[in-house]
């Protein structure tokens, strides 16, 4: 099987790509919109004119990582590095001949829901918050549309957080309080996960949460086992001390209940 990463050099990518180069009966290639020290990892920028679709020729499962990952995202970054490039790359998989897509989607797609009691699944309405947000349900969308009228398998995995710092550890140093802690993903579940589906059998199109199995989440990561036959191997529940509970409340007053009371109070101005 021929697997080629996009984002090979970054976090994530380089784990994978260096995990797969070790697996027995994977040809890995990569791609990378900056030069990485690896003769089987090219440079690519999904954003400008496709000269990078040549590497798809003989690719069975692209996994792709490549596009700006951060929260705060300007639009016009979500847009050509997220939105127009991921167009660009489901296009032309498609037209050679790539069996399926695995997309780096994000927990982003449920931004809204921070604050609330909702089990989090590929049924729950998306409410992103942000323009990074809105660009992975867009790439979510569009794989599926994809998936539905020229063929290609698009399983979408909407990652937790795998941290750079502290050696991924999870913990209430981790930001965003009780909902950060609760999106953990450690990075031998990432590795699980994605190895999960690109050898799933039968999958036509799944949005799918992929998170370590952390007690007491809302994301429901059942689906996750069904669909692709995930295993996850860590979790680890949220420690909320006082401090993180007060700051929490504090942001969901500010965020949400205030707000909602100010358009009622408009409404009936």
């Amino acid at each position: 099987m021929h697997v080629l990463v996009t984002g090979a050099g970054g976090h994530l990518g380089r784990k994978l790509f260096d995990h797969l180069e070790a697996q027995d009966g994977i040809n890995v290639t990569g791609l990378d919109i900056r030069p990485v020290d690896h003769p089987r990892i090219h440079i690519a920028d999904f954003g400008a004119e496709p000269d990078w679709a040549g590497h798809f020729d003989g690719v069975d499962v692209i996994v792709h990582l490549a596009g700006d990952r951060e929260p705060a995202a300007t639009w016009a970054s979500s847009i050509r590095n997220n939105m127009d490039a991921t167009l660009a790359l489901y296009h032309h998989a498609a037209q050679m001949g790539v069996r399926r897509v695995v997309l780096a989607s994000s927990n982003w797609v449920h931004g809204d829901k921070r604050f609330t009691d909702d089990r989090l699944n590929q049924d729950t309405p998306p409410g992103p918050v942000n323009a990074y947000g809105m660009s992975k349900l867009f790439c979510e969308r569009t794989g599926a549309y994809f998936a539905a009228h020229h063929g290609l398998s698009v399983i979408c995995l909407r990652i937790g957080w795998t941290q750079w710092t502290h050696g991924n550890r999870p913990g209430p140093h981790m930001a965003m309080g009780r909902w950060g802690q609760e999106m953990w993903l450690s990075d031998r579940d990432f590795i699980n996960g994605v190895e999960a589906a690109i050898t799933a059998k039968n999958v036509a199109f799944a949005a799918l949460n992929l998170m370590s199995d952390n007690p007491g989440m809302r994301w429901d990561i059942e689906e996750t086992k069904a669909v692709i036959g995930y295993r996850p191997e860590d979790g680890s529940p949220a420690r909320c001390p006082v401090s993180i509970r007060l700051k929490s409340r504090l942001k969901k007053l500010l965020s949400r209940d205030l707000p909602r009371f100010s358009d009622r109070w408009m409404a009936d101005w």
